[in-house]
């Protein structure tokens, strides 16, 4: 068993890799921006990427490449049924749907007509999301049919670039606010409002346009629940309180490790199942005491969720660990396939 890893320090490659040297796997590191990398993987049983939604490169080939590796007959982490929607709400809103998932209502309009009849009909506020973006970067609340019409001309319009300086600007001034961010990140925005095309993901990706995608705002949620589940055979979680003033929890950096209600681990652990998912972020909030899922993503940050002191099994059963590998358990589990 050998496996061709692309290694991208501060991403799970790194425990990736110290795994394998740990156990004696044997591998390979690899290069999956090079032009060669299918003959690059020769020899290998498995691929394993960590890519992400930050890097236009990965943005433009890496699931591309995963299908082609995968036609060749090269097991993959992520492989296709896993990534396929990554990083795009919308497709998650399909996938959701598909699988009788619980999800917060959401609505997808590809004509600028049909957003702005379904604008003037609805009950708000309603959060208005762009396909992409991390942290809740690119999420923002619709107070009234005149603020969800300006946001739906937009989308019609001259679309949104992937980079918004003034949300990163007010984000930047919370963190300096709490200490967790200097005085020359919190004043970076400003140098980017400059410029036509303020980072190299926004200058490379194409804009967001052509679609409009909103969501029933679900009030009285001072948080979210992240459940991660590896292989659907284990999950860990965290809650995420929201921004001080804010609605949005996701790159809140408030964490709490308490117990999680049993209605959303079952939800969790049997939509991994029916999603055929290798490893999966729920990220749910409370309608009334429903749980609703919000978003889903293979890939999640790992600053939170590697604190939270152990994982749970399909029988809800929990499982102290205070150092989890989740990592390794990813490499484990593409072995066993």
């Amino acid at each position: 068993m050998k496996i061709a890893i692309h290694h991208r320090k501060g991403s799970f490659s790194d425990r990736w890799i110290t795994y394998c040297q740990e156990k004696g796997i044997d591998y390979k590191i690899v290069n999956a921006y090079n032009s060669d990398i299918i003959q690059q993987v020769d020899g290998c049983d498995a691929f394993m990427w960590h890519f992400h939604q930050e890097d236009y490169r990965d943005m433009q080939m890496a699931k591309a490449l995963i299908f082609s590796l995968e036609a060749k007959g090269v097991r993959c982490f992520p492989n296709s049924h896993t990534c396929w929607h990554f990083d795009n709400k919308v497709w998650e809103k399909y996938f959701l749907e598909a699988v009788g998932a619980p999800m917060v209502p959401s609505y997808v309009f590809y004509t600028e007509k049909e957003a702005l009849e379904w604008a003037r009909k609805i009950t708000f506020p309603k959060v208005f999301k762009l396909k992409g973006g991390a942290s809740a970067s690119n999420v923002m609340l619709a107070r009234s049919p005149k603020e969800a019409e300006k946001l739906i001309k937009q989308c019609f319009g001259k679309g949104f670039l992937q980079y918004r300086w003034q949300s990163h600007l007010k984000e930047q001034w919370r963190k300096y606010k709490e200490k967790k961010a200097t005085l020359r990140e919190l004043l970076r925005p400003l140098y980017y409002a400059f410029k036509r095309y303020p980072t190299v993901f926004s200058h490379y990706h194409q804009k967001e346009i052509g679609y409009a995608y909103f969501q029933d705002f679900i009030p009285n949620n001072d948080h979210d629940t992240r459940v991660v589940v590896i292989g659907c055979g284990r999950a860990m979680a965290e809650m995420r309180y929201v921004r001080k003033g804010d609605f949005r929890a996701s790159g809140s950096g408030r964490f709490e490790y308490s117990k999680v209600d049993n209605r959303i681990l079952d939800i969790a652990f049997d939509m991994a199942k029916r999603l055929k998912m290798q490893s999966v972020a729920f990220d749910f909030i409370m309608d009334n005491g429903k749980p609703l899922i919000v978003e889903i993503s293979y890939g999640f940050g790992t600053h939170g969720i590697s604190y939270s002191g152990g994982y749970w099994t399909p029988d809800l059963v929990w499982h102290e660990d205070k150092d989890l590998d989740f990592c390794g358990w990813m490499v484990d589990n593409l072995i066993k396939e």
